[in-house]
């Protein structure tokens, strides 16, 4: 089998080039400087213990490697509003023996929030689920830090919308063997609905920065309204005991010297992106919200307060606490 990351960011680097060191056939998949340095420098993967240096194939499209093999995993981990683009793009890839990817190849949405599997079902007919806890961090070209041990982060995997197969089976064991716990489970979305409301704080973190500890009864009232939105929908999530009894001991956070622990929405703000994965986080719960009249004044805030920091490229840590409050009323 061989995984193509396709963004190979944060959390995809960080599954490729472990994937890549227990022997496993990789290609990242990059764009811009990242992609540069990749093919320049291979991937550095930083953690507690210290630096690695990668050797990885890599490629900017489909098109530079030619028809895909009937072996080939798609790893989808680019975030939520770039999901669209990239399907669209490797959808349509030929695979050798006749056919296109969509058709032919499964597809793995690494990604935080909800939306990405139902999006990529439109498009393949094989998706699954992966429910990622994996604390990284991607800031400069070339860099991956993951910020866990002894294992990097659990992966919960499954088939969307539930199911397992074969080919489920094999990818948990190569990541087992790659330094990361891979439970597969027959309702892969529960466990994915659990980890949308832990995401619902990244919002806080990427606008209050260090102030976000001070303002700990915001995000126990974005919780606290995802949970609401989702009873009255009727939909199951895991709860943080389910969580916290899956990871164990297995995987503990390892601060990195010079690399602050931050969150994915953070990270998009000081990479000055331009655009944050708010909209399918906060904007879940909204839209939920919404659909269900259950009122979500705290996420709907957030979501507009996020989108609003990125579009102007503000750095995360922009806003205070009282500022926020003052804007709650």
């Amino acid at each position: 089998m061989r995984y193509i990351i396709i963004g190979a960011g944060a959390v995809g680097g960080a599954i490729g080039g472990r994937l890549a060191q227990s022997g496993h056939e990789v290609v990242l998949v990059a764009r811009g400087a990242h992609l540069a340095a990749l093919r320049e420098h291979g991937l550095r993967l930083v953690t507690a213990a210290g630096t690695e240096s990668i050797s990885v194939p890599t490629a900017a499209s489909p098109a530079e490697l030619g028809e895909l093999r009937r072996d080939d995993l798609l790893i989808l981990a680019v975030k939520s509003q770039d999901t669209a683009a990239a399907l669209a793009q490797w959808g349509v890839a030929p695979v050798e023996g006749g056919g296109v990817a969509a058709d032919r190849l499964p597809l793995v949405c690494a990604q935080n929030g909800v939306e990405n599997e139902r999006v990529a079902q439109r498009v393949f007919r094989t998706v699954y689920g992966m429910c990622v806890w994996l604390p990284a961090t991607h800031l400069e070209p070339g860099v991956v830090v993951v910020h866990a041990g002894p294992r990097n982060g659990i992966l919960t995997l499954g088939r969307y919308p539930h199911g397992s197969d074969s080919v489920l089976e094999e990818f948990g064991k190569h990541l087992t063997v790659s330094l990361f716990d891979a439970p597969v489970v027959p309702d892969v979305m529960r466990w994915k609905y659990g980890k949308l409301l832990d995401n619902l704080g990244n919002a806080l973190l990427a606008l209050l920065g260090d102030a976000a500890r001070a303002a700990s009864e915001l995000w126990q009232e974005a919780r606290a309204e995802g949970e609401r939105v989702l009873n009255a929908a009727g939909i199951a999530y895991t709860t943080p005991a389910e969580r916290q009894a899956t990871q164990g001991d297995q995987m503990q956070v390892r601060p990195v010297e010079g690399v602050p622990l931050s969150g994915s929405t953070s990270q998009s703000l000081a990479r000055g992106t331009g655009t944050v994965e708010v909209d399918y986080l906060n904007g879940e719960i909204a839209l939920l919200g919404r659909l269900h009249d259950v009122p979500t004044p705290v996420n709907d805030l957030l979501q507009r307060l996020v989108d609003e920091h990125a579009r102007e490229r503000r750095q995360p840590g922009a806003m205070s606490a009282d500022k926020l409050r003052e804007l709650l009323g």
